[in-house]
């Protein structure tokens, strides 16, 4: 059965950078031809954050939504420039676009991503599938994490006893046994580049290393914890609308901890709800994905706290760890054009599968 193309474009609660992947997928069989990563826009990514802490006007929010529509086309177009690749022969691309605010449970859920896909359609000439967290809480669903689908897709042959962990800004968890399970942990990386950004004017800490020269305020980590998203079940979701610089402040109110001990913390912090999760299950394997799974210190704390458990990153298993939520978006593409259920209801809670995603023509 002949391979389709479709691109799979990711920018994730980090706001790090745009992942593109080109995927060639059948019923059968799923391969990566190619992937690069592109910067994201720092002024564009002041104007994001800005959006979800504070009130803007609809002005401010249309033109928001089109420089990263923009942003988006341009990264495409640089990725086709650079695989010399022709639009027509992708069939099309799957653009997550940037959540601005994630509230699925309210009295009038919702989960808002932006990114103007129309734009994108009409400007790189391929149809583009989006928005596909709404019809998932249109079901009655947290419409998040999508990503254990494909981690069932790509890893199931691995046995049942294996997890697979995304380290992004937020941290979830897919478990394949007894079917399929994932959630939402809470923060992998989001604080702890809100408070490295905050003190020394860097994206991240790359390694750890501003972490390491602190030590664990275990009052201050026992505060973090105090957080009622960590004890809720199954299934839940996160984001930034919880987890931002005004929720880390609160939570330093009255404590005088040392800047790097604050870090190391926040450290803890991410790696003691993952290894509490992970230890609920009979996993013999854990395979680490994202940005967080190359800070080579993160790994090492969390495989002490798992004595016993296997801990890798995906890319041991032959899966760039770093791509891979833009191929998982490449491969959604796939089952909306080819109009086939996500099967989420376990993950989500959903009442039922579903087909997802909304489809913008290029014509």
């Amino acid at each position: 059965m002949k391979k389709e193309l479709y691109i799979g474009v990711m920018s994730g609660t980090s706001l790090d950078a745009i992942d593109v992947s080109l995927c060639a997928i059948n019923k059968s069989s799923f391969k990566v031809v190619a992937s690069k990563e592109y910067p994201y826009d720092e002024e564009l990514k002041a104007s994001v954050l800005k959006m979800i802490s504070q009130n803007i006007s609809l002005k401010e929010f249309g033109e928001t939504d089109y420089r990263l529509g923009m942003m988006y086309v341009d990264a495409i177009r640089k990725f086709l420039k650079e695989f010399s690749l022709n639009t027509k022969n992708i069939t099309a691309i799957g653009l997550h676009g940037q959540t601005i605010w994630h509230e699925p449970k309210s009295n009038y859920p919702f989960s808002l991503q932006i990114g103007n896909a129309s734009l994108v359609a009409k400007q790189t000439g391929i149809d583009v599938v989006s928005d596909f967290r709404s019809g998932d809480i249109a079901l009655g669903g947290e419409g998040a994490p999508f990503t254990p689908v494909f981690h069932k897709e790509m890893f199931s042959t691995l046995g049942k006893k294996t997890a697979i962990l995304n380290l992004g800004g937020i941290a979830n968890l897919t478990i394949l046994q007894g079917g399929m399970l994932g959630y939402d942990l809470g923060p992998a990386n989001i604080l702890l580049d809100i408070w490295i950004k905050k003190n020394k004017n860097k994206k991240f800490d790359k390694d750890s290393k501003w972490a390491r020269e602190g030590s664990v305020d275990f009052g201050l980590l026992s505060r973090f914890l105090d957080e009622d998203f960590f004890s809720k079940k199954a299934p839940k979701s996160t984001g930034r609308e919880l987890f931002n610089e005004e929720w880390l402040e609160l939570k330093l109110r009255n404590f005088s901890t040392k800047a790097q001990d604050v870090q190391r913390t926040l450290l803890e912090l991410s790696v003691s709800i993952i290894a509490k999760e992970v230890k609920k299950y009979e996993i013999e394997l854990l395979l680490a994905c994202g940005g967080g799974a190359n800070n080579a210190y993160l790994i090492e704390l969390l495989a002490q706290k798992l004595d016993g458990i296997k801990v890798y990153t995906t890319d041991k298993f032959g899966v760039n760890g770093d791509f891979l939520e833009a191929m998982a978006f490449a491969y959604f593409a796939y089952k909306r054009i080819s109009n086939e259920e996500l099967h989420l209801k376990s993950v989500t809670g959903a009442s039922r599968n579903g087909i997802l995603g909304a489809v913008y023509a290029a014509d």
